[in-house]
């Protein structure tokens, strides 16, 4: 009889060890483990490319978009800001018919550490810093040309990965450092250009632009790395629940803000003559807004999911890999100069880019190689 019950002992912990190897599936003795493992990595290696293809397409078409809302007849920065936020409707739908919607799924949402007046907190507090960078990354956008404003815009990988190391533990390695050494120079080349090719703003207006990039740029890095620990103690069955509505609250928060901005700055009394001064057309200046509104949506769908299949750090590195792109399209619309500085700078960022890349390559065989002596062991 002892021999029997050691025995049922020894296969509940077995099925246990299995279940704990293959969380949330099935284990089917008829599929080698490695087939497993092999469909998951693919569904999860999808997901990846489909979100880095929201930030890169979202990120280039949103900032050539804004600037050519400022490089035909726009004039408000309220305006500008707004669209960068006003577009979360979009995402609204998708919260209603979702099975998460469940009273249970809300309940399992929490892990016991958040409550709903805590998230409130979170949900107010995260739209108050995404309103500030909106704001301050449209008087960037209005002042420095297009291509310089995206190249200042990279050191947002690296206020994102020392802020990292404070809020999410984030190891630093000699590629790391690298990385980010080599982004920070490639921002700070461009301070010591002569003119501010592109603009027509003066030499103090292009330096308010440069410093509201690079601020903003920080606050960007700080609101991905709150939103890593966010999806640390929130978690739901639907990990797209979770980016859509973490999104729309906090999307709520900051249009309400810049809604106010507006009124009270009196921009918006001068919204219709800018309209009909649009010197592509009443119906361009709306759907130039429109269109504006919905690809950062798309950007920040993508940013969303990156930060919870990986980290805020690995999210801001594919918004980085679009850097040459929104140059280069400067350069095709907007007859952008891509100076000397502006080479080198973008040469210093993709650099800075592929160190972390290659660092992130050695981490995964690492991590690889471990799970096999596990394994072994």
């Amino acid at each position: 009889m002892g021999e029997q019950v050691q025995e049922t002992q020894l296969t509940i912990r077995g099925e246990e060890s299995r279940e704990t190897k293959s969380p949330g599936h099935r284990n089917d003795a008829s599929k080698p483990e490695a087939a497993l493992s092999s469909a998951r990595s693919y569904k999860w290696w999808l997901r990846i490319a489909v979100f880095s293809l929201f930030v890169l397409s979202g990120q280039s078409v949103a900032t050539i978009l804004g600037r050519l809302y400022y490089e035909k007849g726009g004039k408000s920065k309220w305006m500008e800001t707004l669209v960068q936020i006003v577009g979360f409707p979009i995402l609204i739908p998708y919260l209603f018919f979702s099975p998460s919607k469940s009273s249970s799924a809300t309940k399992a949402a929490l892990d016991g550490r958040m409550d709903a007046r805590l998230l409130v907190l979170v949900y107010i507090i995260f739209g108050i810093i995404l309103a500030g960078c909106a704001m301050l990354f449209s008087v960037g956008l209005q002042y420095l040309p297009v291509s310089t404003f995206s190249l200042i815009s990279a050191s947002q990988l690296g206020f994102t990965a020392l802020l990292a190391f404070f809020i999410n533990s984030q190891k630093f390695t000699p590629l790391t450092i690298n990385s980010l050494v080599l982004l920070t120079i490639s921002s700070t080349l461009l301070v010591f250009q002569s003119d501010a090719n592109g603009t027509t703003a003066s030499t103090g207006k292009y330096a308010v632009g440069f410093t509201c990039t690079l601020v903003a740029s920080a606050g960007c890095g700080l609101i991905l790395n709150l939103t890593q620990l966010y999806f640390r103690k929130v978690q739901r069955t639907d990990p797209i629940y979770t980016i859509f509505e973490l999104l729309t609250y906090e999307s709520v928060v900051a249009t309400f803000i810049i809604l106010v901005g507006l009124f009270a700055s009196g921009e918006w009394k001068e919204l219709k003559e800018e309209m009909e001064e649009f010197s592509l057309g009443k119906v361009s200046y709306v759907m130039t807004l429109v269109w504006t509104a919905i690809t950062w949506q798309v950007f920040a769908i993508g940013m969303g999911g990156l930060i919870f299949q990986v980290s805020s750090v690995f999210s801001n590195v594919i918004a980085i890999v679009g850097l040459p792109i929104v140059p280069v399209l400067a350069v095709v619309f907007f007859d952008d100069k891509m100076d000397g500085v502006k080479a080198v700078a973008m040469v210093l960022a993709v650099w800075g880019f592929l160190s972390f890349v290659y660092q992130q390559h050695l981490d995964d065989v690492a991590s690889k190689a471990q799970d096999r002596n596990n394994e072994s062991g």
